[in-house]
């Protein structure tokens, strides 16, 4: 039955040319870069400008002028607040902090002495140099420095000119290292044992120590010859146990 269903004029054969499933390949691994945008774009290609929109500003929020909703005081006219008085309450004062004035009871007239009562006229000597300073505050005539009239900035007077003799200016000289090029001191002498044949070398270790021993041993006086161990003796004793039992083999039986 599956045999009479015409499945179209194509039938399997042979390729005519070569073909890409005819050969092994990474595959899909490796993408050509593409032709549309302007980012990672074939560089075999030509590529179009590309324009982009710009962020939206952000708004003002400083404005030049009051909205409508500023509102104008009703006294204000447009050559400032009118003169009319004006009055307001204000609160209570607070109460002042009392006076700490002594009163008449705080006073001791008895114990004035005699500084309420007329008295002749005391005096006292005073020392000599009593209201003069000590150190005179006045520069004296060595604290002045005359100008000198040499060199160019003179005071008050017509100076000749002047000329200085500057030293040799190491740029721009014939002398100037433009490349800055080491000089002969600037090589230090190599080692003979680089390029040639080095004799051996030797070295001094440091002196070893003697071998020690650590242990505690005991020393001649720990040795006592008084107590010595009595020497063994030897005796005759029985060939035999009289509890030893008799091996029997196979061959008593």
């Amino acid at each position: 039955m599956g045999s009479d269903i015409w499945v179209g004029p194509w039938r399997p054969h042979r390729p005519r040319g070569p073909i890409a499933a005819l050969y092994r390949g990474p595959g899909p691994k490796y993408k050509l870069p593409p032709n549309t945008g302007y980012i990672l774009h074939d560089p075999s290609r030509p590529r179009a400008p590309a324009f982009s929109f710009g962020a939206r500003l952000p708004t003002q929020q400083t404005s030049c002028g009051p909205g409508p909703g500023h509102l104008v005081p009703a006294r204000m006219t447009v050559r400032g607040p009118d003169g009319t008085p004006a009055y307001s309450i204000y609160g209570r004062p607070r109460h002042a902090a009392p006076l700490l004035t002594p009163g008449p009871g705080r006073y001791f007239p008895e114990r004035a002495g005699n500084a309420t009562y007329p008295s002749a006229p005391r005096h006292t000597i005073a020392p000599r140099n009593w209201g003069i300073p000590a150190e005179q505050q006045t520069p004296g005539p060595g604290t002045y420095n005359v100008p000198s009239l040499l060199g160019p900035r003179v005071i008050g007077k017509v100076s000749a000119p002047t000329y200085s003799i500057y030293g040799r200016s190491a740029v721009g000289s014939f002398f100037e290292d433009l490349s800055k090029t080491p000089g002969p001191c600037a090589y230090h002498v190599v080692n003979t044992g680089i390029y040639k044949s080095r004799a051996p070398q030797f070295s001094m270790l440091a002196r070893t120590s003697l071998p020690q021993d650590n242990t505690l041993n005991p020393g001649p006086a720990a040795y006592n010859v008084d107590q010595h161990r009595k020497p063994r003796g030897w005796s005759f004793g029985i060939r035999h146990s009289d509890y030893l039992a008799r091996v029997l083999t196979n061959a008593d039986d």
